[in-house]
């Protein structure tokens, strides 16, 4: 396999589970020397068993700035630099308007904004110059969705944060992109709904997806790997639909 990363130092918040975790190890796959984060050591350590030797787990939570400036201490001092940051660490769930609370908006603008913006900039330092950011938007990022208004507007700030972010760095060279991936089957994805509605969700988002099916994690990996390599030099700025044609047809 020719490996398109080879050499390269990757970093990918939210990286034990879902996109996050098909992003590390498609990376890895590709050469990539992969640190991720999340929240629970034991999908830490299953995640890391998966993606392979290559990669290294650290225990942070994106929304809490002193577990950040862990972070990037231990790969200052482990790896020196980051080529390739994803800062995908991210969630949300349903509430319909006139049921929203406080606690509902600061948690899910604390960890898909918030926690995004501080973890692009307390990356400066480390990233070296013609690095890739990639930041994990939405379909809802253009598309209405009934009781999904607190996490949509986040994700609309995301795509926005890559836009000026790349005005931002680009005497640095360093190339800022989202990807916007559609309905991907994963843990996040099927905890929307009760257990026994998750099949019928499921089935009907795959009947909205023009390819007829739900895309899968490493699909979502791969899109990213390619924002991360060269074969994307030119590429900046943009929101990259992943999504079997949900949200362009």
């Amino acid at each position: 396999m020719n490996k398109q990363l080879e050499g390269k130092i990757a970093l990918v918040t939210g990286g034990s589970s879902g996109i996050g975790l098909g992003a590390a190890k498609e990376l890895a796959a590709q050469g990539a020397r992969v640190f991720i984060t999340g929240r629970r050591q034991q999908e830490l350590d299953a995640a890391v068993a998966q993606i392979g030797s290559s990669a290294t787990a650290l225990r942070a939570d994106a929304s809490v700035l002193s577990d950040l400036d862990a972070v990037y201490a231990h790969i200052a001092k482990t790896a020196g630099r980051l080529d390739i940051l994803f800062a995908n660490a991210g969630g949300g769930d349903m509430m319909p308007l006139g049921a929203i609370t406080e606690e509902h908006f600061d948690r899910i603008f604390g960890t898909n904004v918030r926690g995004v913006l501080f973890t692009v900039q307390k990356a400066l330092p480390l990233l070296s110059n013609g690095a890739s950011v990639i930041l994990t938007s939405s379909t809802t990022s253009i598309q209405g969705t009934a009781s999904f208004s607190v996490y949509s507007a986040s994700k609309a700030a995301v795509r926005n944060f890559a836009r000026s972010w790349a005005l931002d760095l680009k005497d640095r060279g360093i190339r800022v992109n989202a990807v916007s991936p559609g309905p991907i089957r994963t843990p996040g994805l099927g905890d929307l709904v009760p257990e026994e509605a998750r099949q019928g969700l499921f089935d009907h988002l795959a009947s909205q997806v023009p390819l007829g099916r739900l895309g899968e994690p490493g699909e979502i990996g791969k899109a990213v790997a390619f924002l991360a390599s060269d074969a994307a030099s030119f590429v900046n700025g943009i929101e990259l639909f992943v999504d079997g044609g949900m949200a362009q047809v």
